[in-house]
């Protein structure tokens, strides 16, 4: 029990959150404590009748059952690797803009799951972070079923095409999708194009979650810049010259 302590203890903060609620809301709904029928996402429940809190709860709450253990199982081992490392390595310094980043994605699997009728969303937001670190990651060789290895920007491809071919679903492929939208604007739109940085984040979580200064962080490498140089004044050769009028 002190192993399994440490482990749970050991993970990033907002990891650790994420996976006890999970967990924690799963089991609760699974033994009757809690009632499923208000925990799923439902549009019209949302934007009728206003039951926001589906929104929330949905993010959370697995409908485990004998024959979805096993997906719940595999959910919160990428949970508790992908999520760890890419809080604990890229977001070392700065736990806010991962609790953004947390956000962001949660907003984005909630209107995903409105558009394609999906009523939990745990493997939208558990493909989405995948998707992040992958993409930050990419030649780093990754193991997966079988013994089988391939680099780390594959992984979310083959999660998304192992449960559209046995479970008919296309929750990952918007997982997939979801990722891509913070990737691109966080990095790729700012560092590789020189575009404006729409997704800084808000003072107040800042404040939540202040900065954490020294660590080793940023393991995952964003991608080049490609934007144009600023171009620079040439530099005059006959000095800084004075102006006229003055003494």
């Amino acid at each position: 029990m002190a192993d399994a302590g440490q482990w749970y203890n050991s993970l990033p903060r907002f990891t650790r959150y994420w996976l006890t609620a999970t967990v924690g809301l799963s089991l609760l709904c699974r033994f009757g404590l809690l009632p499923m029928e208000y925990m799923y996402l439902s549009r019209e429940l949302v934007l009728t009748r206003l039951q926001l809190w589906r929104c929330v709860t949905s993010l959370f709450v697995f409908p485990l059952s004998g024959a979805t253990g096993f997906h719940f199982l595999i959910n919160c081992y990428f949970i508790t690797q992908y999520s760890a490392r890419l809080e604990k390595d890229q977001y070392a310094r700065s736990p806010a803009d991962y609790m953004y980043l947390l956000i962001i994605t949660a907003i984005l699997a909630n209107l995903g799951g409105m558009v394609f009728n999906v009523y939990f969303l745990m493997d939208m937001l558990v493909v989405a972070i995948t998707y992040i670190w992958c993409q930050l990651n990419k030649e780093v060789i990754v193991s997966f079923w079988f013994g089988s290895r391939f680099k780390a920007m594959y992984l979310p491809w083959v999660l998304a095409g192992i449960e559209l071919i046995f479970h008919g679903s296309l929750a990952s492929l918007v997982g997939i999708f979801n990722g891509h939208v913070y990737y691109f604007l966080k990095f790729q739109y700012p560092q590789e194009l020189g575009g404006n940085a729409f997704l800084e984040t808000p003072q107040f979580l800042k404040r939540f979650a202040p900065d954490v200064s020294g660590g080793i962080s940023g393991f995952g490498i964003p991608p080049e810049s490609r934007a144009p140089p600023q171009r620079q004044a040439p530099n005059n050769p006959w000095g800084r010259g004075m102006t006229l009028g003055r003494n």
